[in-house]
């Protein structure tokens, strides 16, 4: 045994593994809290089951899980990316975790890196979980998987920088309270659950601006209709993202 071999080494861990510890506990936190399961499973699984069992909403023709369950998974991006995040970091913010954590050797950017990295992971379960809820109740999906894949991507960064935003701006209570009224609003008029065309025409070219309009259209139309790939929606999230993400970083406050 050399007189070396025992010699401790300090420093900070290498970025990669600090940015992949911080990541698992950021998805342990999400999955651990009861509000955010409520936000991110509870919720979106109960309106899929519901509304596809129940004639409550015209959804056109068709089965209505095929109309539903795009809708759904759009909902689901919004409640983790946006919802669910901007409520965790706006208190992580008033209790001074994060303060604490923009001091440690993980940069900054690499918490924010973390932290969407596990908004990825918790998402990936919701697909997971709720398409094997919508197969179960019927849904025949259709279109290319790269499409959704590119709606899904555009719709959580989208839906992450205006929650990041929030949580950096508005005190903690102020963004419990907004992220769940913004999360009510745009369930009844993003599309989600009732049809645009159901709103008068000129609420209609409005709502459809809307980021959960842009996604739950856009996976409408590949997942329901096979179109191609959604160029206009496609366009509208990554605005969306691009000012979203780009005014959280100017105007979030850590402390």
């Amino acid at each position: 045994m050399s007189a070396g071999t025992y010699t401790p080494r300090p420093g900070a861990a290498p970025l990669p593994r600090m940015i992949a510890a911080q990541t698992a506990l950021e998805t342990r936190m999400l999955l651990r809290n009861g509000e955010q399961l409520l936000l991110t499973v509870v919720i979106p699984t109960l309106l899929l089951v519901l509304f596809s069992s129940v004639d409550i909403v015209d959804t056109g023709s068709g089965e209505p899980v095929d109309f539903l369950t795009p809708g759904v998974l759009a909902l689901a991006v919004m409640s983790t990316a946006f919802t669910g995040q901007a409520i965790a970091t706006g208190f992580e913010r008033r209790y001074g975790v994060l303060k604490r954590l923009g001091a440690s050797p993980l940069p900054r950017w690499g918490l924010m890196t973390a932290k969407t990295l596990a908004v990825l992971v918790t998402e990936v379960l919701q697909v997971v979980l709720l398409t094997v809820i919508a197969f179960a109740l019927g849904w025949s999906p259709q279109g290319s998987p790269l499409a959704v894949l590119l709606l899904l991507v555009l719709g959580t960064a989208a839906f992450s920088g205006l929650g990041l935003l929030m949580a950096g701006t508005l005190k903690a209570e102020a963004t419990l309270a907004a992220a769940n009224l913004v999360f009510l609003l745009l369930l009844v008029g993003g599309g989600v659950i009732v049809p645009l065309e159901k709103f008068p025409d000129a609420v209609q070219s409005v709502l459809g601006l809307l980021p959960i309009a842009a996604l739950s259209d856009g996976l409408r139309d590949v997942l329901q209709l096979g179109a191609g790939m959604p160029w206009g929606d496609l366009g509208i999230l990554a605005v969306w993202a691009v000012l979203g993400l780009g005014a959280a970083a100017r105007f979030f406050r850590w402390e």
